[in-house]
């Protein structure tokens, strides 16, 4: 049985994705410094995995009490993503804790044959240009794992949403390791052509039933309509495609997430030409088309938390979690079913 332990746990997305997986397998800890989310993953995973901590603390001494077989990690995005003008790369606070795990802890391991036999890596697209990426390929070459690398979207799995994502995953080789590490990232799983690629759904297999009522709760208000209303990405219930979902989603306009024109039948752009030709524009204009937000249900379909065709699927939140909250923890986390296929295809050589 694979043993597994998850840095960086949030809600438990990791773990959704080794639990459906093809390997039998056993989350024995997960790491969090953020004590909701340990609570909203003890109420989806059962009590006692979800362990608050700093990660810049945890010692080899506390690992390897586990000899754990798999590593699953998702440190903070927040030093490598391009929305972020200021981003630092290893040079930001928020990467100390996954580069103390790289430089202090692993090593550590490895001269104490209590290392994991496999690694999964997850990050935001830019991390694959980042020092911190080559310093991660580097030090795993130097303690002979075998590292691959991936630039994949849900849309190649048939979900309506393109989240571009960077993941590593890594296999320890018995025998040293004499080339040179591969810096090749890859576009599509070794064994899994375009040609396989599902086609992709619409939007509205993963919205709320029914879709003919009204959403006064997710509407979007009218002042932010009124000043920001263009700058939405705006998709229909037919639409096969939906913009990335980041925690700013409903307080941030551009680049946290697309919006929904459930009114199909109006043309978005000539209803935002008739609302800013008027010489007072009336915000009223736009009520026609619906626009709502997505709501945390619709999301966790899209992050394939939950299963679009089960009607019965679910996702608990501890009654404390706000709507806010809600967005801000999805967005943080990964999409279930991208980090399943990888899964398989990392542990396709486990027995």
């Amino acid at each position: 049985m694979i043993t597994a332990l998850e840095f960086y746990s949030g809600i438990g997305g990791l773990h959704l994705a080794l639990r459906r997986c093809s390997a039998r397998s056993r989350v024995l800890r997960a790491f969090d410094w953020d004590q909701l989310s340990c609570q909203i993953y003890d109420a989806n995973f059962g009590p006692k995995i979800a362990y608050k901590a700093d990660i810049s603390l945890l010692t080899p001494a506390d690992l390897l009490a586990y000899r754990a077989s798999l590593w699953l990690m998702s440190p903070s995005c927040q030093p490598y993503t391009v929305l972020n003008r200021n981003a630092k790369g290893a040079a930001d606070p928020r990467a100390k804790s996954f580069l103390h795990i790289v430089h202090d802890v692993l090593p550590e391991l490895v001269n104490l044959d209590g290392h994991p036999r496999y690694i999964l890596v997850e990050n935001v697209a830019g991390f694959e240009t980042s020092e911190t990426r080559l310093e991660l390929v580097n030090v795993l070459h130097s303690l002979n794992y075998i590292t691959e690398e991936f630039l994949l979207t849900p849309m190649q799995f048939g979900i309506p949403n393109s989240r571009l994502r960077y993941y590593l995953l890594a296999r320890h080789s018995d025998a040293s390791l004499t080339s040179c590490p591969s810096l090749t990232v890859l576009r599509e799983i070794p064994g899994r052509s375009t040609l396989q690629e599902p086609p992709i759904r619409e939007i509205r297999d993963y919205l709320d039933p029914p879709l003919d009522l009204p959403a006064e709760s997710l509407e979007i208000p009218d002042r932010i309509l009124q000043k920001w209303g263009r700058l939405f990405d705006i998709v229909s219930p037919s639409s096969r495609k939906s913009c990335c979902f980041t925690r700013g989603y409903t307080h941030l306009v551009e680049g946290s997430g697309s919006i929904l024109q459930m009114n199909e039948n109006l043309d978005t752009t000539e209803t935002f030409d008739s609302f800013l030709s008027s010489s007072e524009p009336d915000v009223s204009i736009l009520n026609p088309l619906r626009l709502r937000y997505f709501s945390p249900a619709e999301l966790l379909r899209l992050f394939s938390f939950i299963d679009p065709d089960d009607p019965h699927g679910s996702f608990a939140w501890p009654p404390s979690v706000g709507r806010k909250s809600k967005y801000r923890f999805i967005g943080n986390s990964v999409n279930v079913t991208v980090v399943t296929e990888l899964l398989n295809h990392l542990l396709q050589d486990y027995s």
